[in-house]
């Protein structure tokens, strides 16, 4: 009798394990599956951030980069990004200054810094668009990759809309104090010097592309100053992301 009843205790606490095992398992799966996505919570919030940082970090290392461009002597007293003379007239220059030509020489040059010195607040409106478009995996990219790997991401996002709001800027600038017209008497006396050849140089081309070439120059300068300069890292977000 007492066998019977101990037989039937064990069948039903078999039977209740029996039950309980999917809910068991269920229930593990469930707990898997939360643990999973915490951590992907945790992952995306902590991508969010980098993003956040980066794009925080790339307003303020673009509105250094053109403030520093686009002020008087900007480009002309900045040996790194200073316009000189295009080398068609840099290779005509002893001559042309033995010929009293040394004041043109000077002004022509100073006012293709000046231009470009006009011409480079546009660039900060194309920066703030580009650092709105940039993507999680933009971010990643640019943290983990070279000193320049923002201002690289940057010239692929904006050197040629930088070329079409430059080029007009640039053009009217040298026409207004005379830059083309000095150029043009340049040009007139290096053709009649033996041996000087001819040029089909495009004079406002080459003072865009040198003007873009400055801002990219000055902004990789304030990009790799926020990654190895911890006093360069204005906000607590910049101190975070660059931090760790």
């Amino acid at each position: 009798m007492k066998t019977a009843r101990c037989y039937r205790v064990i069948g039903l606490i078999t039977m209740a394990m029996v039950v309980a095992m999917p809910a068991i398992a269920d229930y593990q799966d469930v707990l898997k599956s939360a643990q999973q996505m915490a951590g992907a919570n945790a992952s995306s919030q902590q991508n969010s951030q980098i993003a956040d940082g980066l794009k925080e970090a790339l307003q303020v290392g673009t509105d250094n980069a053109v403030k520093s461009v686009s002020r008087p002597d900007g480009y002309f007293k900045n040996p790194e990004i200073k316009i000189l003379l295009p080398q068609y007239v840099k290779n005509a220059e002893p001559v042309l200054r033995a010929a009293g030509m040394g004041a043109t020489l000077d002004e022509f040059e100073l006012s293709m810094n000046r231009a470009a010195e006009k011409a480079a607040p546009q660039a900060k409106s194309l920066f703030l668009d580009a650092v709105k478009q940039m993507k999680v995996t933009d971010a990643e990219k640019i943290l983990h990759g070279r000193d320049n790997e923002a201002t690289l991401y940057f010239k692929e996002k904006t050197s040629d809309q930088l070329q079409k709001l430059f080029m007009p800027i640039i053009k009217e600038s040298m026409s207004s104090v005379g830059v083309t017209r000095s150029y043009q008497g340049l040009e007139q006396k290096i053709q009649s010097i033996p041996f000087a050849g001819t040029s089909s140089f495009n004079l406002d081309q080459y003072v865009t592309e040198k003007s873009i070439d400055g801002v990219f120059v000055m902004l990789a300068k304030e990009e790799a100053n926020i990654r190895k300069n911890p006093a360069a890292r204005v906000t607590d977000l910049l101190k975070n992301v660059f931090g760790k």
